[in-house]
């Protein structure tokens, strides 16, 4: 992981520079803030893997040494099937075009992203895939 966090700094590094030279050069707001805010997140992505790749230890992908069944094992617990991503996307569809069209249809998406999100953190904790 940590080839990968200084990869994510490089490149926020990278971008700063960019950023700076296309706001010197074409004074456009949009672009720059695009920019900026790439920085930001390559930034941020770098320091979590940094982070992490400290408490967890060294990896087999950061040893020179390492062989492909080194890295071989469990990943983690991934889903089978889950519907909530699609329902969370559609309450957060339904909250945006509400701030578009009017307000009482923007509180309905919120209240519908807050039910989704519900349903999305806690799906394993009842029905069928309850452990």
């Amino acid at each position: 992981m940590k080839v990968q966090g200084w990869l994510f700094l490089l490149c926020g590094v990278f971008f700063a520079a960019v950023d700076l030279v296309y706001w010197f050069w074409s004074k456009e707001p949009t672009g720059t803030t695009a920019l900026a805010i790439s920085v930001g997140l390559a930034l941020m992505i770098g320091y979590y893997l940094l982070y992490t790749a400290r408490r967890i230890g060294d990896q087999p992908e950061d040893r020179k040494d390492a062989e492909i069944s080194d890295g071989a094992g469990e990943l983690g617990f991934f889903s089978p099937s889950s519907w909530w991503p699609l329902f969370l996307c559609l309450a957060v569809a339904l909250m945006t075009v509400g701030f578009v069209i009017g307000w009482w249809m923007f509180i309905v998406g919120v209240f519908a992203v807050i039910m989704a999100t519900i349903g999305f953190v806690f799906q394993y904790y009842r029905g069928h895939f309850t452990h």
